[in-house]
């Protein structure tokens, strides 16, 4: 699917929900900038808040959502607000709890949308220990990931709940391959809303957008620039390529629209129907990205910047732990 022009800012889920082609993520937005970060894209017109209790930072959105709100900027119900089932909450009994919380720290009632934040099971941190509880199960950096025997079709039945009591409109995955997204839509009583996962120029994973697509999962892409959101965490593989601002492809199709390297790389994707949430503590850069969507590119544009793709993934579980290649 490709949306062409300026008429076209959200698409329709499977629930006949609206969901926008571009929002706000807030994957490490530090605490201290996050309230006014939030409050400053609603203010410019984002109306798609991306955030996961993972995070460490839902309080403080929920701050700069609220001061929206109560300033008339917004309704509540004209955003989209999503959060994220962690890892050591994936047993039946911990799902809903988790999903309170979540709702109590951005200050609302529901979530349009809450994801499985990955297909990864780990054994529970009680909160009123450690909140969020990270990978390892002591909380070191160092620590050992302890796996738990949690199976994902109970993970699912929960989630499936807090659609029926309210507190979720729709409910989604993130960072699942195919084969278990197959497997899942065999049993599933209310289907995945929504699927996102790593996807730029060096990762465009077609085969996973159309399989989504066929089972009318919409998709929205993280990291969308690649390289530049993993320096600090994933350096080994970024230095196996060049930046996304400066490769020529992307560089000499700016110049032609006179538009930024940021815009293009972010229309590629939204373009193709695929739901973008950069990130930006500049408030210029904010109104670049939205302004993604003004661009129109070319059949041409679109196949030069199709033809990056060489599969290299940065969020590579197996770089965590052996035992998760097989979420890869």
């Amino acid at each position: 699917m490709t949306v062409s022009g300026t008429s076209s800012r959200s698409v329709k889920l499977a629930s006949g929900d609206e969901y926008p082609l571009t929002g706000l993520g807030l994957w490490k937005v530090p605490q201290a900038e996050c309230a006014d970060l939030v409050y400053a894209s609603l203010k410019l017109g984002y109306r798609l808040l991306d955030g996961a209790a993972d995070y460490d930072n839902e309080i403080q959105a929920g701050e700069g959502l609220n001061r929206a709100i109560q300033e008339g900027l917004i309704k509540r119900e004209d955003v989209t607000i999503v959060s994220k089932l962690w890892n050591t909450f994936h047993a039946a009994e911990h799902v809903e709890a988790a999903c309170r919380r979540s709702l109590k720290d951005w200050g609302v009632e529901y979530f349009d949308v809450y994801y499985v934040h990955m297909p990864i099971s780990l054994k529970y941190v009680d909160p009123k220990v450690r909140y969020p509880p990270g990978w390892s199960y002591d909380g070191t950096p160092t620590g050992n990931l302890v796996l738990e025997d949690s199976p994902f079709h109970k993970t699912w039945e929960a989630m499936e709940k807090l659609v029926d009591l309210g507190l979720v409109k729709n409910i989604a995955i993130s960072n699942m391959a195919g084969a278990m997204i197959a497997d899942l839509m065999r049993y599933a009583r209310i289907k995945p809303a929504v699927l996102q996962v790593e996807l730029h120029p060096y990762l465009a994973q077609p085969n996973l957008v159309r399989l989504a697509r066929a089972f009318n999962i919409h998709v929205t892409a993280y990291s969308s620039f690649g390289p530049v959101s993993w320096v600090g965490i994933s350096d080994s593989v970024v230095a196996k390529c060049e930046s996304l601002f400066t490769h020529s492809v992307i560089a000499n199709i700016a110049r032609s629209h006179q538009a930024t390297a940021a815009q293009v790389v972010l229309r590629w994707a939204s373009q193709k129907g695929i739901t973008v949430i950069p990130k930006s503590s500049s408030e210029g850069r904010l109104k670049e990205n939205l302004q993604n969507e003004s661009l129109d590119l070319s059949e041409h544009d679109m196949d030069a910047i199709d033809a990056l793709d060489i599969g290299l993934r940065f969020a590579d579980p197996a770089g965590i732990d052996p035992r998760l290649a097989m979420y890869a």
